[in-house]
């Protein structure tokens, strides 16, 4: 009885399975094997590592697998040996119920590459089951006056095997008034009838008890019986005979309840209620017809009272009595066989066969991403189906064979673009109207170092003061990259270079992770004023991108030189310089010129000058620029003939330096001046005055035009150059053969906006010589020159005295990085360009 309800409920599995292994058929090529049922666990089906051309160790490295879609794991494999065995109980009847063909379609699933491959197994029947009759006792009742040979139909025995296992013959037990025929059935199935040999007399015996036998074709042979006993009845000799023997019916599975399906029909020829006729289900109709179909008894129409279904049982035959009302009762019996049409009426299913394997956002067009298969348990067109896939998807669906199709890619692939694929599968039968069902895979894309670290920008300017602190951070640089874990690991390092011949990792260094740069020593902007760092972003992917960027560092000027006094000169009596002027010096007399240079620049290069203190403070004046020491008023012969001054230089930085030097003056009578005061020396007319005049005038006139020449060919070139300079300059090579025999002299003319100013600084303070050069700046409106050549046997000192004191103090500035334009071998001589805004 259990066996039964299994064959039941996988009834309509197994009809399944039967369409499905027709469609798998049809294919040629495929591995199959053979087994019967009932096979222990761990039996062997057969080498399928050897039959599908793999080795055992493909086995491991390609993950070996099979999938069945029967709901049940009947088969593994055997890794070690490479063979398929049975991992359960197969029970033939459960699987495939009355189906002549059972097989079982598995799917060989190995990976790298993906590749799925058909396995057919055949389960072969065993006699394991008896024939089974459907009641143990079946009860007829016929009157003594039927005719010798009516014949009356009985119960066939039912048996779960198929083939020669199933039901072949029937016996009866010996009597003398019946015999037992057999007749063939539309299903090609034998149905036993009692047939009436010899006329029945109740008198002499009312009840025949016999035994009927069921004995199958297997060896050895199984048998089922079931009991008849036959019950005479007396007078009522005509049965009621059906128009047709058999009614066939075509429904649809989704008429509706209620639904009258046919009207059988039968007469009687007695008459009264001998020929009144009921007609009713014939004994023990199984519950699951009762359940759909009904039966009126009075008028013989069969209606539907539950629901068709043709995946489950696409035909249902019903036997029908029809009895009379005479004493004994008399029946006559007919066939109803219903037909289900298939609707569609299920919907399309999408089975993933393997589960997706991330793909790498460079795999090339084909690769296999997962196999999908499809199924539909409607048949005809309704069962049908084709996938398809939303637009403007990278992917696409690879048919393979019945119904199975590889998902591969179809379009360049992007991480960085989109991470991972949500592919939604559409699924739609063939039928009308058609039914769809829709399955998402997910797929995910892996990351492949294809992009490489950005910075934030290609250059950086970063403005350091000098004299900071070692080891104090300078700037950091941050860069990214669009890639996805050690692809997006960034480690920042300095590439070498020179700085001042000294490889710039002497100066500064690099924090790897965070790009942080730190400097390893203080800068000191009078030895070194902008340098630049090649920094470089490199990833940790394989292979590794990196790319540079440029940080140009500027060292900021801080006031942290003092200024030095280059004139006059104090190097041997310390700060103390002595001076010496005739007591017939008039009011603006010039007395000495003193000089100091600042290493820093800009404003704190500005030098002033001021007297602190004097002997006589009415009598001299200090100028504030130009630090010339000239006389307030005439001098007396009241006043002290040795005079005292004590002169601060200081500059305009933060916080101020400042130097002081003492000027001792010594006034003399008649005193010979070797300083001369150009524009206030006046000299008696004679005739060597007269021709010292001619030889100065002479002689300026030859400056003025060389000062000519000189500006038109600056302004030529700084026409020339505008476009592409703020400024103009004229450089030349530097005079190896040139030296100064005390010190070597820079004269820079710098500029800190409209502002410019002269710079004297002594060789003393710079380590080697220079090469000079002439500049204007373009921010100039007017431009006015003096060109002084003080002669070859003067020092410095007299270089100074001769610079006219006259100028316009607050108008005449001086501007850096300007320089000599000329020197001479064996000669000092030095060209000095002033200009005035």
């Amino acid at each position: 009885m259990t066996k039964r309800v299994g064959h039941r409920d996988w009834r309509w599995q197994a009809l399944w399975w039967y369409y499905f292994c027709l469609l798998w058929s049809t294919i040629d090529g495929q591995t199959r094997y053979s087994i019967p049922e009932e096979l222990k666990q761990g039996s062997v089906v057969g080498n399928i590592a050897k039959d599908l051309g793999l080795g055992l160790s493909d086995i491991f490295d390609r993950k070996l697998r099979v999938a069945s879609e029967a709901g049940q794991q009947y088969f593994t494999v055997d890794a070690g040996k490479g063979e398929l065995v049975v991992n359960e109980r197969i029970d033939r009847e459960a699987l495939c119920g009355q189906s002549v063909s059972c097989v079982l379609p598995l799917q060989a699933v190995t990976e790298n590459p993906l590749q799925l491959q058909r396995i057919e197994v055949e389960i072969r029947d065993i006699n394991d089951n008896f024939p089974v009759f459907m009641a143990a006792e079946r009860s007829l009742k016929i009157a003594e006056s039927t005719a010798i040979g009516i014949r009356f139909p009985l119960e066939a025995a039912q048996d779960q095997d198929v083939g020669s296992n199933s039901v072949k013959s029937y016996s009866l037990s010996k009597n003398d008034c019946f015999s037992l025929k057999l007749k063939e059935s539309s299903e090609d199935r034998q149905v036993p009838e009692l047939v009436l040999e010899k006329m029945l007399d109740r008198e002499k015996q009312s009840i025949h008890e016999l035994l009927l036998t069921a004995l199958d074709g297997g060896n050895p042979v199984k048998t089922g019986t079931t009991k008849i006993i036959v019950t005479v009845l007396d007078n009522n000799d005509n049965v009621p005979v059906f128009k047709k023997p058999l009614y066939n019916v075509s429904v649809p599975e989704n008429s509706l309840t209620g639904a009258v399906l046919v009207k059988v029909e039968a007469t009687d020829a007695d008459e009264g209620v001998n020929g009144e006729i009921e007609y009713a289900f014939a004994e023990h109709t199984p519950q699951s017809l009762l359940s759909i179909f009904k039966l009126d008894s009075k008028t013989g129409e069969i209606s539907l009272i539950g629901k068709l279904d043709y995946e489950s049982n696409s035909v249902h035959e019903l036997r029908i009595t029809a009895r009379d009302k005479g004493v004994p009762e008399m029946e006559g019996h007919c066939r109803v066989k219903v037909r289900v049409i298939d609707i569609n009426d299920n919907i399309p299913e999408i089975v993933l066969t393997s589960t997706p394997n991330p793909v790498r956002e460079d795999a090339p067009r084909g690769t296999v991403v997962a196999l999908i298969s499809a199924r539909d348990l409607d048949s005809g067109d309704n069962g049908k189906v084709t996938l398809k896939l939303t637009k403007g998807s990278p992917f696409s669906l690879k048919p393979s064979f019945s119904n199975n199709y590889a998902l591969v890619t179809n379009g360049i692939l992007d991480r960085e673009f989109s991470s991972g694929y949500n592919i939604e599968v559409t699924a739609t039968d063939a039928g009308s109207p058609p039914l769809s069902s829709k399955k998402n895979i997910p797929v995910s894309i892996t990351d492949v170092n294809d992009n490489p670290p950005v910075f934030t920008q290609p250059s950086y300017n970063v403005y350091l003061k000098e004299n900071g602190v070692a080891g104090s951070i300078l700037f950091s640089v941050s860069a990214s990259d669009l890639d996805f874990g050690e692809n997006a690991k960034i480690s920042y390092s300095i590439l070498d270079s020179k700085v001042q011949d000294v490889s710039v990792s002497s100066y500064v260094y690099i924090n790897s992770d965070n790009g942080s740069i730190y400097s390893m020593h203080s800068f000191d902007y009078e030895k070194l004023k902008v340098f630049q760092i090649q920094v470089q972003a490199k990833d940790q992917g394989s292979p590794s991108l990196s790319t540079n960027a440029t940080v140009h560092v500027f060292i900021l000027d801080q006031n942290d030189n003092a200024p030095a006094v280059i004139y006059p000169s104090s190097a041997a009596l310390g700060s103390l310089s002595h001076q010496r002027m005739p007591r017939s010096a008039k009011a603006g007399h010039l007395v000495t010129k003193v000089t100091a240079v600042d290493a820093d620049s800009g404003h704190n290069a500005w030098i002033s000058y001021k007297l602190a203190e004097a002997t006589d403070a009415s009598l001299f004046t200090v100028n504030l620029y130009t630090g010339e020491v000239r006389t307030k008023r005439a001098v007396s012969e009241q006043d002290d003939s040795s005079q005292r001054l004590l002169i601060e230089i200081k500059d305009d930085g933060e916080p101020v330096q400042s130097a002081t030097v003492t000027v001792s003056i010594l006034m003399e009578d008649a005193l010979h001046e070797p300083i001369l005061d150009i524009r206030h020396k006046v000299t008696e007319p004679s005739k060597k005055t007269g021709r010292i005049t001619l030889y100065l005038i002479l002689s300026l006139a030859s400056v003025s035009v060389l000062s000519l020449v000189t500006f038109l060919i600056l302004a030529v070139k700084c026409i020339r150059n505008s476009r592409s300079s703020g400024s103009c300059c004229m450089r030349r090579t530097d005079c190896d053969d040139y030296k100064n025999p005390n010190r070597n002299l820079q004269i820079q003319l710098n500029t800190d906006g409209p502002i410019k100013y002269v710079e004297v600084l002594g060789g003393d303070m710079l380590s080697q010589s220079q090469s000079f050069r002439s500049c204007m700046s373009p921010m100039s409106e007017y431009s006015d020159f003096t060109l002084i050549k003080p002669s070859s046997t003067t020092d410095f000192k007299e270089v100074i005295s001769v610079l006219d004191a006259s100028l316009p103090d607050s108008t005449w500035t001086f501007e850096s990085q300007q320089c000599l334009h000329s020197c001479t071998k064996g000669k000092k001589q030095i060209d000095i360009i002033m200009y005035r805004d």
